[in-house]
């Protein structure tokens, strides 16, 4: 990752409460959840099996959205 983008997740993370404690981010990566990006900009199609329990989904028309930032941030700047 690059220096400024390490940063911004950083400003991210500080402003957040996330029950599964950044594991995508702390994983490097690695464990991200499953999402689309359909070009809605702080929206995410979520693709998880049990995407009802995740406290940053809302279900809408028949989809459920994730609004983390961080998550949101990771498809759209790092393309992840």
């Amino acid at each position: 990752m690059e220096e400024g983008w390490e940063k911004e997740i950083q400003e991210l993370i500080n402003g957040l409460e996330c029950p599964r404690d950044f594991i995508c981010y702390k994983s490097g990566l690695q464990q991200l959840s499953k999402t689309r990006d359909i070009g809605l900009e702080t929206f995410l199609v979520c693709l998880e099996k049990h995407a009802n329990k995740c406290v940053f989904s809302v279900f809408f028309g028949e989809l459920f959205f994730c609004q983390c930032p961080l998550r949101i941030y990771m498809a759209k700047k790092l393309k992840k």
